[in-house]
C-alpha cells in the first residue's frame, strides 16, 4: 500500500482546477484505491475546486482533504499529508497537474522498491527531463540498471540519476524512516532537489521509472509559473547554503516538523 500526497494550490488567476480534474481522473483510471490512499493538502481554492475534490471525493479517489487556508507551500503542505503514514508505507509526493497514460504505474514503483531495498526514490519521468546516458554533464549522465528478476516477474529497468524531478515520486518507507520529511527553504522550488541530496547522503539511490509515460498538462504560459519562478529565485542563496549545509553534515538530514 503506498500513501499518495497531492499539495493543491489553485487560483482564479492560474487556472490550475482544468489540471486538477484531469490529474484526478488519470488517477481514478490508473488506481486500485481500495490498496492506496490519496490525501490532497489545499493551499488555496476556488469554489471550482471544491466542487472537483468533493465529487472525487464521491468517487473514492480522495480518501481526505486538508484544508490550510493559506500557502504553506508544496514541502509543508505535502508534509501534512505524509503526517498519515503508516508504519512500512510507502509515500508519493504528486503534482496535480500529470496525467498518466499506464494502468500499472504504481504497482512498478512498489515493486522497484521492493526487488531493490537500497532504492530510496523512484520517479516516472517527464518528458522534459535532462538525465540521460548520453549527457556530457556529469551530473545528468545516468544509468539503466535491470533489477533483480525472478521466472515469471515482469522485467523492470530504471535510471539511476542524481535528481528526481517530483511530478510524481514515490519515497520508501526506509528512507523516510531515516530522512523524515520534505524540507525547502520557502514556499517553492528545491524541495525536490533536497531530497534527492538527502536520500544520496542516507545512503540510497535515486531512480526513473522510464518505461511509464507521463505528461506535464500545465502550459506554463500564466502569471502563475513566473511567480514560481520567483519564489524560487528569492532563496538561491538559501539554497546554496542548505546544500552545503547537508553536505559537510553541519544540517542534518532528518527533518520533522511535528516535533
Amino acid at each position: 500500500m503506498a500513501l499518495i500526497g497531492m499539495a493543491i494550490y489553485s487560483t482564479e488567476e492560474n487556472g490550475k482546477d482544468e489540471y486538477l480534474e484531469k490529474t484526478l481522473a488519470s488517477l481514478k483510471r490508473s488506481v486500485n484505491f481500495y490498496n492506496h490512499r490519496l490525501i490532497v493538502s489545499v493551499n488555496e481554492f476556488t469554489e471550482t475546486t471544491k466542487r472537483i475534490l468533493h465529487e472525487y471525493k464521491r468517487y473514492n479517489v480522495i480518501s481526505d482533504i486538508i484544508w490550510n487556508y493559506q500557502n504553506l507551500g508544496t514541502a509543508e503542505a505535502i508534509n501534512k499529508v505524509w503526517k498519515y503514514r503508516k508504519p512500512n508505507e510507502n509515500a508519493i509526493k504528486m503534482d496535480d497537474d500529470v496525467v498518466i497514460h499506464s494502468n500499472d504505474w504504481l504497482y512498478l514503483m512498489e515493486e522497484a522498491i521492493r526487488r531493490d531495498p537500497s532504492i530510496g526514490q523512484v520517479g516516472l519521468k517527464r518528458r522534459d527531463c535532462m538525465e540521460s546516458t548520453w549527457n556530457a554533464d556529469a551530473f545528468y549522465r545516468s544509468t539503466l540498471r535491470m533489477l533483480p528478476h525472478e521466472p515469471g516477474q515482469k522485467w523492470i529497468t530504471v535510471e539511476d540519476v542524481n535528481h528526481v524531478m517530483g511530478t510524481c515520486v514515490m519515497h520508501s518507507a526506509r528512507l523516510l524512516d531515516k530522512v523524515g520529511y520534505l524540507w525547502q527553504p520557502g514556499v517553492y522550488g528545491f524541495d525536490d532537489s533536497f531530497m534527492s541530496l538527502r536520500s544520496k547522503l542516507a545512503g540510497f539511490k535515486n531512480c526513473f521509472l522510464t518505461a511509464v509515460d507521463i505528461e506535464h498538462i500545465d502550459r506554463g504560459d500564466t502569471t502563475f509559473q513566473k511567480w514560481k519562478e520567483g519564489k524560487a529565485g528569492e532563496k538561491w542563496e538559501a539554497y546554496k547554503e542548505a546544500h552545503r549545509g547537508f553536505v559537510s553534515k553541519q544540517k542534518s538530514i532528518y527533518y520533522n516538523p511535528f516535533v
